[in-house]
């Protein structure tokens, strides 16, 4: 099949904003939104298109904790939609960046930061293969979901502290979470969407990295 030609127009007209957090409006796919008709066959899993329950925690912390962000530059690895970074640039950080491979994804965060008037700037690279990011705040919600990527993401994150960077992490308890090298902050009662929407009683928890 092949996928829509104008991925910003398809999500405009099919995915409707809404709001994920307080304060912060996304597009979210639904059942009508037909993303078959925007990806096609061989795209990548659409992580992009909800808002999973780690990435709800930290904009819960950030929320509750601004000073956690406010003044600071500030990387969302692993973005997605964007969620987490809109929340720390309406919490006051200096600067955010968006780090997030898949293209959709990409023009998912523009039309997210543009809808909650913020600025994102976006990385499209892998930056775990890189130098560490020149920011003070590394936040990352749900990252732990496959092995290899686990161990790509603990390595980036270690690097990371070890050059003075705080890293947080939102997870509801995936698979792969590295529990011995984080320290929990705080604990929300946040519903999973995706794979996970639906199960009652659902949490997830903001750890320190370190």
């Amino acid at each position: 099949m092949r996928s829509h030609r104008d991925p910003a127009t398809f999500i405009a007209r099919n995915m409707p904003l809404v709001a994920a957090s307080p304060g912060v409006r996304i597009h979210m796919a639904n059942p009508s939104s037909g993303l078959n008709r925007l990806l096609g066959d061989a795209a990548p899993a659409p992580y992009w298109a909800f808002a999973w329950a780690g990435g709800l925690a930290l904009t819960r912390y950030i929320d509750d904790h601004p000073g956690c962000v406010a003044g600071l530059c500030v990387l969302d690895f692993g973005a997605g939609s964007g969620l987490v970074g809109i929340a720390a640039a309406k919490a006051g950080a200096y600067a955010v960046t968006a780090a997030e491979t898949d293209p959709v994804g990409v023009v998912a965060i523009g039309l997210n930061a543009a809808a909650n008037a913020v600025r994102i700037d976006v990385v499209a690279d892998d930056v775990t293969r890189g130098p560490v990011p020149k920011v003070d705040v590394v936040l990352a919600g749900d990252v732990f979901y496959d092995a290899a990527l686990a161990g790509a993401v603990s390595g980036f994150f270690d690097r990371c502290v070890t050059q003075g960077v705080r890293v947080l992490v939102g997870d509801p308890g995936r698979a792969h979470l590295p529990l011995v090298r984080l320290r929990e902050l705080a604990r929300y009662p946040v519903a999973d969407f995706g794979d996970g929407a639906g199960v009652a009683g659902s949490s997830a928890r903001v750890l320190a990295f370190g």
